[in-house]
């Protein structure tokens, strides 16, 4: 045993020690938690190795970036033995805002920042871990670890046909994070198994058709990754982006469990909405204070816009003053990615008439702009 093992270090001390740091978190705010070993996440190393061979990952980092890695606790915390892991619900029915003329939707884990609170709760695990004597790391939002497939082997839940981790009586609304520590903890060894049955709701509900299998997402299809990933918005998939700014909640939605189950947590600063036409005429830093923590590309304000652009062509008013002002400014701006998305927002709104420059007459589609 570690230094700061309880006394003798007999089973029952050791079970007891592993309820008391489970029971520290959930006091502190985590609504599920469990403990499972370091070992390897071998089922999730080849699931990532499989996406990125047959190209489903696209261009995706995070977990991707170095499977090894983030598949290997003891990569994240040497000498790591156990790992608690924790959920918090971000689940909010709905949002008091104003809504502005053309109104972007955000989805509901980015309407405040869920994670903080949630490492937090962590945080009061790892410190008493300290205090005993063991390392402890917390990490949430990481890619040091696929805390998905950590929560599932810790008996929170099974995967859904959306790869998305749902919760035994309580869906999928949840944030996760955990505690890699030195210490030898009581795993909870037990497997949920399967709520789906032959349930398909979210895969029908997929606006793009990127839940290609039970459990897997092709990420070339994907709303959520299309919106965070830089160049070229595809053109097959801008309809279907309709009012989405950041995330996509569809196959949520629809989930049976994840509606049923659902724990609301109302917290007072919850951002639904943002204003398109802000994000595409307020200068750079102002429309980076906008979208605040969400995860931007080198943190340019160009691909939000581009996003924006995307939306304000599946507006429908194209005959509004405000709204054409903002599409002129952009077919006639310097930047050839954003002129060539205001053009296809142009066309779709049935504005041709803004087209009549020469030089503006063209559909590149795919075509090279500067990154």
């Amino acid at each position: 045993m570690d230094a700061g093992t309880p006394s003798n270090g007999t089973r029952h001390d050791v079970d007891s020690y592993s309820e008391e740091l489970m029971r520290l978190v959930r006091d502190a705010g985590a609504d599920r938690v469990g403990i499972t070993t370091a070992a390897p996440l071998l089922r999730a190393r080849q699931a990532i190795e499989e996406r990125i061979a047959t190209g489903m990952s696209d261009d995706m980092q995070f977990t991707f970036r170095n499977a090894e890695r983030s598949t290997t606790p003891t990569m994240a915390v040497q000498g790591a033995r156990s790992i608690i892991v924790a959920a918090r619900s971000y689940y909010s029915e709905s949002s008091s805002e104003p809504t502005p003329l053309v109104a972007a939707r955000v989805a509901r884990y980015a309407w405040r920042d869920h994670y903080e609170p949630l490492r937090d709760a962590l945080r009061v695990a790892a410190r008493r871990l300290k205090q005993d004597g063991h390392r402890a790391t917390v990490f949430a939002d990481d890619n040091s670890i696929v805390d998905r497939e950590v929560a599932y082997r810790a008996g929170l839940g099974w995967y859904g046909k959306n790869a998305n981790l749902l919760l035994e009586g309580f869906g999928s609304w949840f944030v996760l994070g955990c505690v890699v520590t030195t210490a030898e903890l009581t795993s909870n060894n037990r497997v949920v198994s399967d709520g789906c049955g032959s349930c398909r709701r979210c895969i029908d509900a997929c606006p793009t058709g990127a839940i290609v299998a039970p459990g897997v997402v092709d990420a070339r299809k994907c709303l959520a990754w299309l919106i965070q990933k830089p160049g070229v918005f595809a053109h097959e998939f801008r309809a279907a982006l309709g009012s989405r700014i950041y995330g996509c909640d569809d196959c949520q939605e629809v989930c049976p469990p994840s509606r049923r189950g659902a724990i609301e947590r109302v917290e007072g600063d919850e951002r639904s909405i943002v204003d398109v036409l802000q994000l595409l005429t307020l200068p750079d830093d102002a429309v980076m204070r906008m979208v605040g923590e969400w995860y931007v590309a080198d943190r340019n304000p160009r691909w939000v816009r581009r996003n924006a652009l995307v939306i304000l062509g599946n507006s429908g008013l194209g005959k509004n003053e405000e709204v054409e002002l903002v599409l002129l400014r952009y077919l006639h701006g310097n930047d050839d990615l954003l002129r060539e998305h205001a053009q296809w927002a142009a066309r779709t709104l049935g504005r041709g008439d803004l087209l009549r420059d020469d030089s503006l007459q063209s559909d590149p589609r795919d075509g090279e702009y500067a990154p």
